[in-house]
């Protein structure tokens, strides 16, 4: 009886030490994805990065759009208005007509 129960004791033993394996393994499997999802390459952290500057270009690219519709606005008017291109004569770059005359302040 004392074989039996010492045939018995090997044999939970090498169960716990299985068990005790299998236990280690599994949280050192679930750490490691774990630290994976949050700090890897398609992590959480990078995807809150990422979307970040996603957010950042898109607001870029709405004012780039507004800035390419007004140019587009501006070429017209260039093109078809002569009142226009006149003014802009004028203020920009301080032309005059031969008879008149222009007058600066500081200011």
């Amino acid at each position: 009886m004392s074989t039996h129960n010492l045939l018995r004791k090997q044999v939970v033993s090498e169960v716990r030490k299985r068990r005790l394996i299998f236990l280690t393994v599994m949280i050192l499997s679930f750490l490691y994805l774990t630290a994976s999802l949050l700090f890897g390459d398609a992590g959480l952290f990078r995807y809150m990065e990422l979307n970040r500057t996603r957010r950042s270009l898109e607001g870029q690219l709405v004012e780039i759009s507004r800035q390419n519709e007004q140019i587009r606005q501006e070429i017209t008017l260039l093109k078809e208005d002569p009142f226009y291109r006149e003014k802009l004569a004028r203020e920009e770059f301080g032309l005059a007509k031969p008879d008149e005359y222009i007058f600066l302040y500081d200011r």
